[in-house]
């Protein structure tokens, strides 16, 4: 993985030449809880190209976290899949043609998205065929104060992740953990997780979390700084566009897409609903429309 980053590396350098001379980007600040965020108005399917040629222009190595040392100048991306299977697609897509691999975490209980469907396994093996790693997003706040039983549910929830897609589960992230998992220093189901401290804290770590940067833009953190290791949260919700969106319209455009899909397997598998709908029935009017 090392070395292909490398030659991605090399075939870049000309190219991004001028977007490594300049740090800038575009941001609006806001209030949230207290703190004070930067909200990217660059979050966009182009924009994320942009971060992560701009990241590898500097010199960083994208790795795996089998190989990641702190020290160096290398970087984790990583992927939570909250709630869209197609969003990380597009993403790794974008990854594919930048010839450079990542990792992607599947939550197994949700009512987000179906690994188990025609699609989803469509979607989950297309992202394999990259050679991107697949791993369990974990939910915590299943398992709430109780170690043992979220150490269990991570060896259950890692076998069955292998059942579909038919390759080792390595690595676990957790979907809303508790604070005292954030930099818990011990394996979960007998894996890795990246709340480790070689992967948390020894190393640089930067979220998109709801749609923000909200400890401050990547390339403003102090491990890029420094040359040292990061790793790169995002959530590929946040960036499944052509234009920017804020996180709230962002969402009810998911919600728009997703009815398109019920609404299509509903027609696919109830003869009166589409005898009455049809076989690709309209969108629904919400009340304030």
């Amino acid at each position: 993985m090392v070395s292909a980053s490398l030659g991605v590396h090399l075939q870049l350098s000309v190219r991004l030449s001028s977007i490594c001379r300049s740090s800038t980007y575009d941001v609006a600040s806001r209030t949230d809880e207290g703190i004070n965020i930067m909200v990217a108005t660059d979050f966009t399917l182009a924009g994320y190209r942009a971060l992560v040629e701009n990241l590898v222009g500097r010199g960083y190595l994208v790795v795996g976290y089998g190989e990641a040392d702190p020290a160096a100048r290398h970087l984790i991306l990583r992927h939570d899949l909250d709630m869209s299977l197609e969003a990380a697609l597009r993403i790794a897509s974008i990854e594919a043609e930048l010839a450079i691999k990542a990792s992607y975490f599947v939550l197994l209980r949700t009512e987000m998205y179906n690994p188990w469907s025609k699609q989803g396994q469509k979607h989950l093996h297309r992202i394999m065929g990259f050679g991107h790693e697949i791993g369990l997003h974990l939910d915590c706040s299943l398992y709430p104060d109780d170690p043992d039983a979220l150490d269990r549910a991570a060896i259950e929830e890692c076998r069955t992740l292998e059942a579909v897609t038919g390759t080792s589960v390595k690595t676990v992230s957790f979907h809303r953990p508790a604070a005292q998992l954030l930099g818990w220093a011990e394996q979960i189901g007998g894996r890795r997780h990246t709340y480790q401290p070689r992967f948390y804290s020894d190393m640089g770590y930067c979220s998109d979390s709801r749609g923000a940067w909200r400890h401050g833009h990547p390339l403003d953190h102090p491990a890029m700084v420094e040359g040292r290791a990061v790793q790169l949260l995002t959530h590929p919700i946040w960036w499944n566009r052509a234009a920017p969106l804020d996180p709230v319209a962002t969402l009810d455009r998911f919600r728009d897409e997703r009815d398109g899909v019920l609404a299509a397997a509903l027609s696919a598998n109830c003869i009166p609903y589409r005898e009455t709908r049809g076989a690709t029935p309209s969108p629904l009017k919400r009340d304030d429309e």
